[in-house]
Parts: C-alpha cells; sequence; structure tokens
C-alpha cells in the first residue's frame, strides 16, 4: 500500500504542476483538480505528505523519456554486447523454425526474447508481426510493423506485412499505401503486387452493387465458352432434366407447393450437387482455372519467407 501511495502521490504532484500551465481551460483545470481529490481522498494523502515524493519527480522521468527517444516507436540508443547479437539472431531463427512449424505463439515468444536482448532490429520487429498475424492478433502485428519501420524506414517487408495485416481488418485503403510503398522499395516482389492487386480490386469490389460478396468474376466465368459449352452438355443429361422437371412442376403445383413453389428442398440439392459432380467429370481443367482464380483473390502472404 505504502509504493501505491508513493505513486499517487507522484500523479498529484504531477497534475499539480499542469495546472499551472496556461494552456488549460478553467474546465480542464477544474477536472484536473477534481482528478487529484479523488487520489487524495483514496489514498488518504495530501500535499503535505512530502515524505512519499519520489525523486527525480514525475515530471522529469515523463521529460527524459521524450529527451532520450525512449518511446515505443523511436529507434533506442541502446547498444546490444556482441554476445546478446548473437544470442539474439539464434532466438530468431528459432522463431523461424517455429513459423515453418506452424507454432506461432512460441515464434512470438522467440521473436521477443530476441527484441529484447537486442530491440534496434527490424528484422526482430517484422518477423513478431507476421507470427502475430498468423494468431490474428493483427494490432499487435500493426504495432510491430510501426516499430521495425521506424527503425528502418526502408525495409520493405515491413510495408508489406503491414499491409496485409491492414487488409485482414478490412482496411484496404490503408493497405493499399503501404502495399504500394514496399513495391516502391523493391519493384522485383511479385508477393508485394499481387497483393496490391487484391487490395485494389477489393476497393472496386465495395463500390461496385454486383461485386460485392463474390469470390470469382461471375462474367468473365459466363462469357468463357468452354463454361458455356460445358453447362449446355450437361444441361443434356436426363438425370439433371428429370430433377429439374420434378421441381419445375412442384413449382406450378399452387398453394401445396410451399413457398418459393420447392415442396423438396432436397431434390435441390442433389441437383446442385450432381451438377458440380459432372461439372468436374467433364472438364476437370476449367474446374482447376476457376479455382486458381479463387486463389488469387486471397493473400499469398502465407508463403513469405522469413528474414
Amino acid at each position: 500500500m505504502s509504493e501505491l501511495k508513493r505513486l499517487a502521490y507522484s500523479i498529484i504532484d504531477f497534475l499539480r504542476e499542469q495546472t499551472k500551465s496556461q494552456a488549460w481551460t478553467s474546465d480542464e483545470r477544474e477536472s484536473l483538480e477534481v482528478a487529484m481529490q479523488c487520489l487524495e481522498n483514496v489514498f488518504k494523502i495530501s500535499s503535505q505528505d512530502i515524505h512519499l515524493a519520489v525523486s527525480p519527480p514525475l515530471t522529469e522521468i515523463f521529460s527524459a523519456a521524450i529527451t532520450k527517444d525512449l518511446i515505443w516507436n523511436t529507434p533506442s540508443d541502446f547498444t546490444p554486447s556482441a554476445q546478446d547479437v548473437i544470442k539474439a539472431e539464434q532466438l530468431k531463427n528459432e522463431g523461424n523454425n517455429y513459423i515453418k512449424e506452424e507454432n506461432y505463439r512460441a515464434a512470438v515468444e522467440s521473436y521477443t526474447q530476441a527484441i529484447e536482448l537486442d530491440p534496434n532490429s527490424a528484422v526482430y520487429f517484422c518477423n513478431r508481426a507476421a507470427a502475430q498475424s498468423k494468431l490474428n492478433n493483427y494490432t499487435a502485428a500493426i504495432e510491430d510493423c510501426e516499430r521495425a519501420i521506424a527503425i528502418d524506414p526502408d525495409y520493405s517487408k515491413a510495408y508489406g506485412r503491414m499491409g496485409l495485416a491492414l487488409t485482414s481488418l478490412n482496411k484496404h485503403s490503408e493497405a493499399i499505401t503501404y502495399y504500394k510503398k514496399a513495391v516502391e522499395l523493391d519493384p522485383e516482389n511479385g508477393t508485394f503486387k499481387s497483393n496490391l492487386r487484391v487490395a485494389e480490386q477489393k476497393i472496386g469490389e465495395a463500390s461496385s452493387p454486383t461485386g460485392a460478396g463474390l469470390g470469382f468474376d461471375l462474367a468473365s466465368l459466363l462469357n468463357n465458352p468452354s463454361f458455356v459449352s460445358m453447362a449446355a452438355s450437361l444441361m443434356q443429361n436426363p438425370q439433371l432434366q428429370q430433377l429439374m422437371s420434378g421441381m419445375m412442376s412442384n413449382a406450378i403445383s399452387g398453394p401445396a407447393a410451399g413457398v418459393g413453389g420447392l415442396t423438396d428442398m432436397g431434390s435441390l440439392i442433389q441437383a446442385g450437387q450432381q451438377f458440380a459432380q459432372q461439372m468436374q467429370e467433364e472438364n476437370p481443367e476449367l474446374i482447376e482455372q476457376l479455382r486458381n482464380q479463387i486463389r488469387t483473390r486471397s493473400f499469398s502472404g502465407s508463403n513469405e519467407g522469413h528474414s
């Protein structure tokens, strides 16, 4: 409890110094005074309890933190020992191996230990960002990418992984900005270019009343001669014709047909399954093309290597 009192006294002292600033409005100054009174009442302390003061005061600690660039997103002046550098690199490699094994939590821990030994490495922060994204911790991944960029503004992977994390949060416009920077720094990187195209497509789909929610380009599919020919051929299948005929009969059978005129949803499902199976058997190459088209809409960051 005594430590809490010392902390509370330091905060009150800090706030008291702030109230002396002319930058505050009367309402803001009143709020600060209320905050100080609350702390004094809770911890039963007052400005007379000088024995609780810490040295240096909180104001000086805060000022020193800014002056010495100890804010988290600013490269540190700390210089690790040669032994720490070697150990940090070993931990980084250990984290990379965990990534390959898909043990992402262990990877985060290894990268974190590497950072503690050498906080000036953009690679360690960037690799941890990749592991955090695999755990769906996208906010943490973004913070690590920001740290990596602060350390090395020309590190293309940090921008690329920032784009992936932002895209996962559906922040496609922001992602595009980072992908473009990644491509600018590494114009030969196909992954950056692919992810940039996908993000731009997502923006286009969001603004299109017909494109939203589609996993592939429906217009291109319907204009594909192979697909049209295959569909026409499949519709000659006697089994499919029988199923379709039965559903059409149900559809016009009057009120007893139920919602949408279908009395047997199982028939519809069965028809769809048979149609899909026939498509696969009729033209497996086209089906594979469609699958590849869908895959290109997803991001290729999962195949990205680690430094």
